[in-house]
């Protein structure tokens, strides 16, 4: 069950979210299999728009698709072949790790709720999304995951499939270790076929590791997007009082520290950590979009549709 505090399904999809997706597409770059046409390029032949290639006729084909021009140059019989729309398969994957729990001062506000965590952060972020691709009649499915997949519910392009999404986020608790590799590992084993898979985590765990798990889905076709969340005292390292530090994904571990002392090696290792995984994102031509928590959640989503390039 989830906690008190947590938003219930209704919440996830505030009206300044609605109100923004209404002015947004998202359309695949590259060649996507689907099950009904649609507004994405397929990798299969059909007769739609765009024209692809001719080929020699055979008996039964429609005399309607013949070029005629080709057949005066030619004295042979060709179809036009063109190619098919199709919808597009997605699946976003969301991390619910203890380490997604974490807020901060810094961090936005959304539909009343104050400093939100990144996990809360990547509910928004997931519902927007979920709700964005299915109304435009695309099949979205959703996994949850920590140290390994949490729940996985298989993409659908129904109404009710939203709802199925928001309820799953509403109810999902972060908690456990990162195991953000090997999970998205397994994960590309059980997608089926090409589509596009959005990633949404804090990603921590080690960076070759995640370049090769990534690399998976690169692998298998799909499209990728990578949206990196990152609370604001996480990337500047803030504290200047010598504490305890919790962790969020040992039950009882704390560290006691003075954070002076590890200040310049920790964001050194957080750089470096960056700009490896955007590194390794822009080698496999997937979308890298990195996010500071305390950045409005309309305007971090508005901000990477603006710069998408289909």
């Amino acid at each position: 069950m989830p906690e008190a505090n947590s938003p219930s399904f209704t919440e996830l999809l505030p009206n300044e979210i609605i109100q923004m997706i209404g002015r947004l597409e998202f359309l695949a770059r590259s060649a996507k299999e689907g099950t009904i046409n649609g507004r994405h390029t397929s990798p299969h032949k059909g007769f739609s728009v765009e024209f692809a290639e001719h080929r020699q006729y055979v008996s039964g084909d429609d005399l309607r698709n013949l070029d005629w021009r080709v057949y005066g140059k030619s004295d042979r019989y060709y179809i036009k072949q063109f190619i098919e729309e199709t919808n597009m398969r997605v699946t976003i994957l969301v991390d619910a790790s203890g380490s997604m729990a974490y807020s901060g001062e810094e961090a936005t506000s959304i539909a009343g709720k104050e400093s939100i965590s990144k996990f809360d952060y990547a509910r928004y972020l997931a519902s927007a999304l979920s709700y964005l691709l299915i109304r435009q009649q695309d099949a979205v499915g959703l996994v949850t995951f920590a140290d390994g997949i949490r729940k996985y519910l298989r993409p659908a392009a129904k109404p009710s499939q939203v709802r199925s999404i928001l309820e799953e986020l509403a109810n999902t608790e972060p908690g456990e270790d990162t195991r953000c590799a090997d999970t998205f590992h397994e994960i590309a084993e059980r997608i089926p076929s090409r589509g596009l898979v959005i990633v949404i985590s804090d990603l921590f765990d080690d960076a070759e590791a995640i370049k090769n798990a990534l690399h998976h889905f690169r692998f298998k076709n799909h499209e990728l997007v990578v949206f990196h969340l990152m609370a604001e005292e996480e990337i500047t390292f803030p504290f200047d009082k010598f504490d305890d530090f919790k962790c969020l994904e040992v039950e009882g571990r704390r560290l006691n520290i003075d954070p002076s002392t590890i200040r310049a090696s920790y964001l050194d290792r957080v750089k470096e950590h960056l700009k490896s995984i955007e590194l390794s994102c822009g080698q496999m031509e997937a979308d890298y979009v990195p996010i500071n928590t305390k950045t409005p959640v309309p305007e971090a989503l508005f901000s990477y549709f603006s710069q998408r390039k289909t």
